[in-house]
């Protein structure tokens, strides 16, 4: 295996890490019941760069792109829903 070949597969396996790290602030307002700390705005504007991101891996058919940021958007999708769903109780 080749230098750009293994930067490759650590650089798409800590995206997908990157990518479920959200769900660690999920657990912790989940346990506290509040997301009163988390920003909705910096929330947002992550996940339209992300799917900006998955765009421009469809574009290039670029696998490594694809699927860290489809679970990027899974994973602030979740975290979202979750923060407006405790702002909501």
């Amino acid at each position: 295996m080749n230098v750009t070949t293994t930067l490759g597969f650590a650089a798409a396996a800590f995206g997908v890490a990157m990518g479920l790290s959200p769900l660690l602030q999920v657990r912790h307002m989940v346990a506290r019941r509040s997301s009163a700390d988390v920003s909705l705005p910096f929330l947002l504007v992550l996940l339209v760069g992300f799917v900006l991101w998955l765009a421009y891996g469809v574009a290039l058919g670029n696998t490594a792109l694809i699927v860290s940021n489809a679970v990027a958007i899974t994973s602030y999708t979740i975290t979202t829903v979750a923060v407006l769903r405790l702002r909501s109780l």
